[in-house]
């Protein structure tokens, strides 16, 4: 390991270093990342973006006394190495190893769980107040960047945090990204910011003379404030901050450690919200991550050399979703598409090259692209919402009230639903069965292959209702099928058998297929359903594929409470049938491979073949 690096084992030993050791130091911690993220995936360039930030912040700052809260949290990697966490940052997001994320479960340095965007301010916030009323002296620092502060959280959070008056620091981490380029009116302030190198000098000028001119009497008195506040708009920097009660300091170079230990020494001192904004570049130091920073945001294995990607050949659900949306929209005008700051990770970056006119990225706002999405709705158009079911959880109340109460017809392209893998607890997408199928007027569908995705997509306009189409972090499969069109909550019959039925949502249709050949290996016939439809279910058949043994089990990939298999006990509960559900257990799923983490939790075809054997056939040929 490298030698300054070696010897980092808290906080503490990187005070004592001048400016170019820390400067030789950051370079160190460079090539560690790399190395670890080459051969674990993660999220890159946002963590080579901010090396310098997190040393200047560390050394001015004496966690975990004081409170580092971190947005996001995707950009920790050298918060955790010099944490304590340097040797174990080798486990990276491996199972049973360190999270990606900050955890407070993994270290005291971690104040506060996060892994979705615009949250710091409102936990420092939080903090800061907490430290008030127990009359307790420590630093909060929220570090943001200017992608989350685009959400509307971080909004009503400066508001707060302004009117307050508490003593605290947001760190704006400026580097016009989020996953792809930061949108918006805010992210174009930023950006005038910092292309004016006037700005910064021109603050403290003006403000020293107009401090000095004199008040003689009301009316020129009131003339000389006006005219202070006109200048003060077109000149001061950060004047959007300073009018919400910050002081702005900024903008300042993100990767000169001697400027920002300066500057953050001196928002120490200042007895109110100060904003310090820092200009970054994502994937510094990593010519492929520069050149490519929404490529390197998140990245499997790749090659540190190159810089070539392991790039998985097989198309994914992901895939199938762009390109037949962009087959749909040649066809037919009135198609729109929104996603939430997710524009390649939707699958909806060629869509946004060939239909700009038609393409809205709202930034990580996904409450306010739900209700723009009803709006566009309601005036005729066919929106597409692209949004990873764990993100859409964030917009829970405008699916129920701006689009299911009127039942316009949004089409939810839910993505990375199920186990999503070594993101870990806060972006499985385990929730979306549970809280879309409670929802009146709601249409629920699941495909079983990347065929099945393609004619969903084609059917769901014509439901006139609100729709949700559900598909996972996965290559597409092809599986055996009736190939008609998809029918308003009819399912498909895969297989028939005597002995049970099995009926699956999704993902799970394939396993469920598995779980047939290895029973009929065991003389077990089983009937397979591929539902199709949580929402309307189809009743019909299930319960008659069922009359006969009187066994049904429900197979689905998400949380075992309301999901798929909820929705079967409340429908059959008049028929007499014995019925098991697999599915996820009602807690927080942790990091690791999705295929390992299915089987841990017993969605592997051995497993259910199993489960099915003893509970209804004694386990004889098990």
């Amino acid at each position: 390991m490298a030698k300054l690096l070696s010897k980092i084992n808290g906080p503490k030993d990187i005070k004592g270093l001048n400016v170019q050791q820390l400067d030789d130091l950051s370079q160190e911690i460079r090539e560690y990342i790399l190395n670890v993220v080459s051969e674990n995936g993660g999220h890159l360039a946002p963590n080579l973006g901010v090396v310098e930030l997190t040393l200047a912040l560390h050394c001015v700052f004496d966690a975990p006394q004081d409170k580092l809260i971190w947005d996001v949290g995707h950009q920790t990697y050298t918060h955790k190495i010099l944490t304590g966490r340097r040797e174990q940052f080798k486990t990276l997001r491996q199972h049973e190893g360190i999270s990606g994320f900050p955890r407070r479960e993994e270290s005291v340095y971690d104040c506060f769980n996060t892994g979705h965007g615009s949250t710091s301010i409102s936990a420092a916030l939080g903090m800061a107040k907490a430290r008030d009323l127990n009359s307790e002296n420590y630093h909060v620092v929220a570090i943001i960047g200017d992608g989350s502060l685009g959400g509307g959280m971080a909004y009503e959070a400066l508001n707060n945090t302004g009117a307050s008056g508490s003593r605290l620091i947001v760190v704006l981490n400026d580097n016009e990204m989020s996953i792809n380029q930061s949108v918006g009116a805010l992210a174009e302030h930023l950006l005038r910011l910092r292309t004016n190198p006037r700005y910064t000098k021109a603050k403290v000028n003006l403000e020293s003379i107009l401090s000095k001119m004199p008040n003689i009497g009301p009316s020129i008195g009131k003339t000389i404030n006006k005219t202070k506040n006109i200048l003060k708009y077109y000149i001061v920097p950060g004047i959007l901050f300073e009018e919400m009660g910050f002081t702005y300091l900024g903008p300042i170079d993100g990767h000169n450690i001697d400027d920002l230990i300066y500057v953050l020494q001196r928002a120490k001192t200042i007895n109110k919200p100060v904003l310090v904004h820092v200009i970054t570049q994502k994937g510094k130091g990593y010519l492929p991550a520069e050149q490519n920073p929404d490529l390197f945001h998140g990245v499997g294995l790749f090659d540190l050399e190159t810089g070539e990607l392991s790039n998985n050949k097989s198309q994914t659900y992901t895939d199938i979703f762009g390109e037949e949306l962009c087959a749909m929209a040649s066809e037919d005008k009135n198609i729109v598409a929104i996603t939430a700051a997710m524009a390649d990770g939707t699958g909806l970056l060629e869509y946004s090259n060939r239909f700009k006119e038609r393409f809205f990225d709202v930034g990580i706002s996904e409450q306010h692209g739900v209700t723009f999405a009803a709006a566009l709705a309601a005036a005729g158009k066919t929106p597409f919402v692209a949004i990873y079911s764990t993100f859409l959880q964030r917009a829970y109340d405008q699916i129920y009230h701006d689009v299911c109460i009127p039942k316009l017809p949004v089409i939810f392209a839910v993505d990375r639903a199920g186990i999503v893998g070594e993101d870990g607890a806060t972006h499985q997408g385990l929730l979306d069965l549970s809280y879309l199928r409670q929802m009146p007027n709601m249409i629920v569908m699941a495909p079983k292959d990347g065929l099945e995705l393609r004619k969903m997509l084609r059917a769901a306009p014509g439901m006139s209702a609100p729709v949700a189409i559900r598909y996972p972090k996965a290559c597409s499969l092809s599986i055996p099928g009736d190939n008609l069109p998809i029918q308003l909550g009819k399912a498909e019959v895969l297989r028939q058998g005597d002995d049970l039925t099995i009926a699956a949502c999704g993902s799970m249709v394939a396993i469920a297929c598995q779980v047939a050949e290895i029973l009929a290996e065991q003389g077990i016939n089983a009937t397979i359903i591929n539902a199709r439809f949580i929402a309307p279910l189809d009743v019909d058949t299930i319960s008659k594929l069922t009359q006969k043994s009187g066994r049904l089990i429900c197979v689905e990939e998400g949380i075992i409470a309301g999901g798929f298999g909820s929705a079967c006990l409340e429908n059959l509960k008049d028929y007499k049938f014995d019925i098991d559900i697999v599915a996820l257990p009602k807690q927080f799923i942790p990091h690791g491979k999705r295929g390992m983490l299915l089987e841990k939790y017993g969605l592997s075809a051995d497993i259910i073949a199993q489960r099915i054997n003893l509970r209804w056939f004694g386990g004889k040929n098990g």
